[in-house]
């Protein structure tokens, strides 16, 4: 497609968000609207909105790029997601809506202490700013080589502008607006990879009647891994590496849990993740699907298109003008589902429990101070997707994030699960040197456990960091 073309397809999407943000945020644009929806979002909504957030653009473009190096390994992953989420909506969920959250980590503070509570505030927003902007700077990588190169904008000019109109519909009402923007960006990215299935499906010569069989013959389609108990793709690293991915990055979460705290009550809730894994379940399997097809066509037609790189080069050079618009269209709804509500968690957690705001100010102050905090963190995403772009070496998006997230999230796995299954007071100023020292013994693990055990970590250092914070709680905990 012609830059132009794509330029026009980027402007017409954003001032739709932005005409359904000015239609829901017209009569509300106070703070209960902004961090709860005024607690009166429908679960279906909910559900499906969720799906786009938590897939994002490294879903859409990483993970078919990895099938040709690692087949259907991801698919372990996804099928440890469901045990997660099933504590999620049997265990968190029922302890949010008990004590009535704004912000998840408010129960810290109420089990342990105001350090446990900051420690707990403070590791979600390094996470998730890291997280969600390393999501987002894939898409803008993308956009910058189809499109803003060839006319010449900096691509600093491109961030800029692509966080700037993130903030100009989410900056009234917040996750009230979110709800249903993320619902049409979620339906947006899932035609866009039913259509690019089809076609592709089309281009290999294959039907409703053959296409299954030709995925379980080829020999990207390999989805189980038992052999080698130090591999990283070993099943049962990957499963419950996604079982305890899925707690942390979505219970333990407050961007996604944000979403949830929106229901009307806690059986809409649970019935809001029950659907939802359902749904991400096969949506993911539909990825590993199109990876599939894309791969075999590269294959097939001798084109150089790997990893990252596979679905924006087919999509724009060789399946022609309605891939390429679908491939544009599921991109940047995928992309921006995510990063809309990471900046709206961000400025809820930054001020309801970093600044305090709701214990603080009347009313009318608390609105002013979240305002400028919401722009504070656009602020940020720039400057760290700018110095991700131009000091980190180069890697696949999504091992970068689940990585990092082994690493950060760690501590409030620990801390939760101290919290949930013990009884202990622990000594709460040692709590922020208890949740650094795991992230640092992690750290140096994961680097040198392959020369001192011969054995190389995977995600499941996630559950090693959470181990290495619970261990330091016990140490710490009050006779």
């Amino acid at each position: 497609m012609e830059p132009f073309s794509i330029v026009l397809i980027i402007l017409s999407y954003f001032s739709l968000l932005i005409l359904i943000s000015t239609l829901i945020s017209k009569k509300d644009e106070g703070n209960d609207a902004f961090f709860k929806a005024n607690k009166n979002s429908p679960w279906y909504l909910v559900a499906f909105g969720m799906i786009g957030a938590s897939l994002s653009g490294v879903t859409f473009i990483s993970v078919p790029g990895k099938v040709e190096a690692s087949q259907f390994v991801y698919f372990q992953l996804v099928l440890g997601y469901i045990v997660g989420y099933f504590v999620i909506g049997t265990v968190l969920l029922p302890l949010y809506y008990r004590l009535n959250l704004t912000s998840i980590y408010t129960y810290l503070g109420d089990r342990f202490g105001k350090n446990a509570y900051k420690t707990g505030a403070w590791f979600f927003i390094i996470s998730r700013t890291v997280g969600s902007n390393l999501r987002l700077m894939l898409v803008a990588d993308v956009l910058q080589t189809l499109v803003f190169d060839k006319l010449n904008v900096p691509y600093w000019i491109t961030v800029s502008v692509t966080i700037l109109l993130i903030w100009v519909y989410t900056n009234k009402s917040g996750i009230k607006t979110i709800i249903w923007t993320d619902t049409l960006q979620t339906l947006f990215m899932l035609i866009a990879v039913v259509f690019c299935i089809v076609t592709v499906s089309q281009d290999l010569g294959l039907n409703i009647a053959n296409i299954s069989g030709f995925i379980a013959e080829s020999d990207f389609s390999t989805t189980f891994f038992f052999d080698d108990m130090s591999s990283p793709n070993y099943f049962w690293k990957q499963f419950l590496s996604g079982a305890f991915i899925a707690i942390v990055m979505t219970g333990l979460d407050q961007d996604m849990m944000q979403k949830n705290l929106t229901c009307r009550s806690l059986k809409d809730a649970q019935k809001n993740m029950f659907w939802f894994t359902i749904v991400l379940t096969f949506v993911n399997f539909l990825f590993l699907v199109m990876g599939l097809l894309f791969t075999e066509y590269a294959l097939k037609f001798n084109i150089n298109a790997h990893k990252d790189q596979l679905f924006p080069i087919l999509a724009n050079e060789y399946l022609g003008v309605g891939v390429a618009f679908f491939f544009i269209l599921g991109l940047i709804a995928a992309a921006y589902s995510s990063a809309d509500s990471a900046l709206t968690s961000l400025t809820t957690s930054f001020s309801i429990d970093i600044l305090e705001i709701e214990k603080k100010y009347d009313s009318v102050k608390q609105v002013i101070i979240r305002k400028q905090i919401h722009k504070m963190f656009v602020a940020v995403s720039v400057i760290v997707i700018l110095c991700f772009k131009y000091f980190v070496e180069d890697a696949s998006i999504i091992d970068k994030v689940l990585k990092f997230a082994g690493f950060t999230y760690g501590p409030l796995l620990g801390l939760y699960s101290f919290g949930l299954f013990t009884k202990w007071k622990v000594k709460d100023k040692w709590v922020p040197i208890v949740a650094i020292f795991s992230v640092i013994s992690s750290v140096v693990l994961n680097l040198n456990s392959k020369a001192w055990f011969g054995f190389e970590f995977g995600f499941e250092i996630l559950i090693v960091n959470g181990l290495f914070t619970f261990i330091g709680l016990m140490l710490i905990r009050r006779r």
